[in-house]
């Protein structure tokens, strides 16, 4: 009596542990969808922005590669009648691999963008910054217009950049009125970008 109530014990104890295990493997977590994918890579690229880890020049060529993997993924779906093959699935997911890779590289590498600006200049593309992260974040910039937005953005740190290290680290009053005009139009285009109806 003694042994079978052992016996019954061990089987039950035995059980427990294993029930689990089997629960894991009878519903294992789906892979996650392309869809799925560029949005949780779009958000990881506005995290970025946002924290200064991405500077302007990086988030651009992000989310140029991200928009030409968007135009690709659209003429594989025209091609099929809408659908994605498993052969277009498994190149778009090698793709989304190496901008994956890109993303953490580039937010885990030296350059990094000042989101504690003293500058009144530097302030505003601070502001810029983060208006542009938001879009991208919401999905109200598409990833061709956020590259479009980040490029111009740095192209003007450049030029503030260039025309400091001439002037002893200020700008001249010439150069901040050129900078300001610069950021109004950009910021311009930001809100105009983020609502013209379109979304990532």
């Amino acid at each position: 009596m003694k042994i079978n109530t052992h016996i019954t014990l061990c089987s039950a104890a035995l059980a427990a542990l294993m029930l689990p295990a089997a629960a894991q493997n009878s519903s294992p977590n789906p892979p996650a969808t392309i869809n799925q994918r560029k949005e949780n890579q779009q958000d990881r690229i506005a995290n970025g922005v946002a924290s200064g880890q991405l500077t302007a020049g990086e988030t651009a060529n992000l989310e140029k590669k991200e928009s030409n993997l968007n135009k690709e993924e659209k003429l594989m779906r025209s091609e099929d009648n809408g659908k994605l093959t498993g052969a277009d699935r498994k190149v778009l997911n090698q793709q989304q691999n190496q901008l994956s890779q890109q993303i953490y590289q580039d937010k885990h590498n030296a350059a990094v963008q000042n989101t504690n600006p003293k500058s009144a200049v530097g302030k505003r593309a601070e502001n810029q910054q983060d208006r542009m992260a938001q879009g991208i974040k919401s999905g109200q910039l598409t990833a061709g217009k956020a590259s479009n937005l980040e490029r111009k953005e740095a192209g003007i740190n450049r030029e503030v950049h260039n025309d400091r290290a001439a002037h002893g680290g200020k700008l001249t009053p010439q150069e901040r009125a050129q900078v300001n005009r610069q950021q109004n139009r950009l910021s311009n285009q930001i809100y105009n970008k983020k609502h013209n109806g379109r979304r990532q």
